[in-house]
């Protein structure tokens, strides 16, 4: 039996089929799909991690004959690398509400009806405002514990009288505790975590809306992705839009072209 250690330190047991399926939902081209599964499954061992196993996958990626691929299935590091601060987050939760149908604004100063709170993110929808608490983690096997669905819920009740805050809603890039969800139902607040709710988790809504952060790249250096990110320019979608948002990095035409390829691969319809 083969045992693989999670980022939060607990172990599980090597699952072939679960494997399977990230590769596939990933978007890596279904012609290496059973060469990547056999790769990996030849560099398995008892209590192999699973930043390991996302490493081997990265590196056969690399050399196979779609290197861009590697940069789908690094997902959950993308999302982890619009760090340190959380501001980029804030801005990529609101471009993923946006596309959800919402109106957004970020970063908002409300005064309560006891203190004065900044908000990660407004969002308007059908005549009602939901107060976003975007809880930023650079560590991957770190949980939103109950504190924060608590203090979540504590400012939503200072600012929803004065500033008609119909609801509340808690997104974090990791993953919520049982009791952190629990209390949430309980006090009819909204969490939105990596793998919670089922259907409506972030990772699937990422993949489902096509959203992918431009930390993704593996073309751009991490300089010219912090410049996008002050810029504001979260998404490889934008750029995929507008290709003049590279115009202001210190970039050759060659190296644009290639970023621009790689961007073209990453947001393709299947």
């Amino acid at each position: 039996m083969i045992n693989v250690l999670k980022a939060n330190k607990e172990k599980e047991i090597f699952n072939e089929e679960k494997l399977r399926d990230s590769i596939k939902r990933a978007g890596i081209p279904s012609e290496i799909q059973v060469d990547t599964l056999a790769h990996i499954k030849s560099k398995v061992y008892d209590g192999i991690t699973t930043a390991e196993i996302r490493q081997h996958i990265s590196e056969f990626l690399d050399q196979s004959p779609s290197p861009y691929s590697k940069a789908r299935y690094g997902l959950k590091e993308s999302i982890m690398a619009l760090g340190p601060t959380g501001y980029p987050f804030e801005d990529f939760i609101a471009r993923l509400l946006a596309a959800l149908g919402y109106q957004t604004k970020v970063r908002q100063l409300l005064q309560g009806k006891c203190i004065t709170h900044e908000i990660d993110v407004i969002a308007d929808k059908e005549g009602k405002s939901t107060m976003v608490e975007a809880k930023f983690h650079n560590n991957p096997g770190t949980r939103s514990e109950v504190h924060v669905a608590l203090y979540t819920h504590a400012r939503f009740e200072d600012i929803k009288i004065k500033n008609n805050i119909h609801d509340a809603l808690l997104v974090t890039n990791t993953k919520t505790t049982v009791d952190a969800n629990t209390y949430a139902q309980c006090a009819e607040m909204k969490v939105m975590s990596w793998s919670y709710p089922k259907g409506g988790s972030l990772r699937e809504l990422i993949e489902k809306l096509r959203l992918y952060p431009i930390t993704m790249l593996t073309s751009l250096g991490q300089m010219n992705k912090m410049t996008l990110l002050n810029n504001h320019i979260v998404l490889c979608k934008e750029i995929y839009e507008n290709p003049t948002a590279l115009d202001s990095l210190p970039m050759s035409k060659e190296e644009k072209e290639k970023v621009l390829g790689e961007v073209v691969f990453i947001c393709k319809e299947e």
